[in-house]
């Protein structure tokens, strides 16, 4: 069996595993599906009527986009605790001396996290729909939309089992993603930028979520997503860049084995 075969029947193995984990930790994986769905349920049925889009569209329409792109954000909490425990449990130190692709244990990992990230979104969606969200999208705005919220899931993954494996304990990974889960309310998610102070509003209209934001927003409701996409896309690509080169270094460190 050639050496790729082997890390892919290996991260197999391990996403079977992290499948296994969610079902026995069901509070941890239900919570953080049910995280971006109880924000959608109170910005609209409590803030909605107040704050409004500004763009003379209904709130649900405008919100739904940035609730989608929140879901990334929560799981990635999931994704770090998960990584640290196994960490202060030694069970990675043991897969280490295990006969098996060492590449495999974060892989899975990854995997697991992408695959329960967008079935989250998924629900966003269904319940966005109960609440009145009419996008226009063909089934190519649909996929292009999956294609952008995948790859910032991807990207936010690898930056979370970086942040899981630095931590000392599961509360300080939690913590690490916090920034990760609360830069969409700094966005254009739930109101329009135009409303925030001058300096609020370029670091919302200039941080990593709002491109992605717009770039959904756009193809969900038939707008243009312009340069957002292409934004949207590099700053993916950097954080996936980032994420998976810190993670490969604390993962080989020492204090790692």
């Amino acid at each position: 069996m050639s050496t790729l075969a082997l890390a892919v029947r290996d991260s197999g193995a391990m996403l079977r595993r992290d499948f296994t984990h969610s079902k026995r930790n069901l509070m941890m994986t239900i919570s953080g599906i049910a995280t971006p769905i109880f924000m959608m349920l109170l910005f609209v049925g409590v803030f909605g009527g107040a704050v409004g889009s500004g763009g003379g569209v209904d709130y649900i329409d405008y919100l739904a986009p940035g609730i989608i792109i929140m879901s990334a954000g929560t799981a990635s909490a999931a994704t770090a605790v998960k990584i640290c425990q196994d960490m202060a449990e030694g069970i990675i130190d043991r897969f280490r001396t295990m006969d098996i692709a060492r590449s495999s244990v974060l892989i899975g990992q990854v995997v697991g996290s992408v695959i329960r990230t967008v079935v989250s979104s998924v629900l966003v969606v269904a319940v966005a729909l109960l609440l009145g969200f009419s996008p226009s999208a063909s089934f190519g705005d649909w996929l292009a939309a999956l294609g952008i919220f995948t790859l910032l899931t991807f990207s936010l993954t690898w930056l979370a089992v970086a942040f899981g494996l630095k931590a000392k304990t599961p509360a300080g990974a939690n913590s690490l993603t916090l920034i990760v889960q609360f830069l969409p309310f700094i966005s254009s998610a739930f109101v329009n930028p135009a409303t925030m102070s001058a300096p609020v509003r370029w670091f919302a209209e200039n941080q990593p979520f709002n491109p992605a934001i717009e770039t959904i927003r756009a193809l969900l409701t038939g707008g243009h997503a312009g340069t957002d996409a292409w934004l949207a896309i590099a700053w993916s690509v950097a954080i996936t860049a980032v994420g998976y080169l810190w993670a490969r270094k604390q993962y080989n460190s020492p204090r790692a084995k």
